[in-house]
């Protein structure tokens, strides 16, 4: 692992499956709560198929399906960026180096 990857794992607890502190904890509850949404919306869709409905409002369904989870994922990423991006860049350095990279990597995952 490189140390910009290191660092940006030690910033904000300790990467992935690490419960020390994320930014999202405080809004937990409702990132569950959206995702269950968007997970009913996906089953939705699957009865939709297999009922053969008609393209167009499937097509709708898809539409709110991939919105919820845009939206899951732009309240994380502003948690991201308010608490372990930030903690990051006060304290400085590589770690925050890490950090922002990281982040650029993510919103650039979420715009293609």
């Amino acid at each position: 692992m490189s140390e910009v990857a290191a660092s940006a794992d030690d910033a904000c607890g300790t990467g992935a499956g690490s419960h020390d502190s994320h930014g999202y904890i405080e809004h937990k509850d409702d990132l569950l709560k959206r995702l269950r949404r968007a997970e009913g919306q996906v089953r939705g869709l699957h009865r939709m198929v297999e009922n053969d409905e008609y393209c167009i409002d499937i097509l709708t369904q898809v539409s709110a399906a991939t919105k919820a989870l845009e939206r899951v994922a732009l309240a994380l990423l502003d948690d991201h960026l308010r608490h372990c991006v930030a903690s990051a860049a006060a304290d400085g350095g590589v770690e925050a180096a890490a950090k922002l990279h990281e982040a650029s990597q993510a919103i650039a995952r979420l715009v293609r």
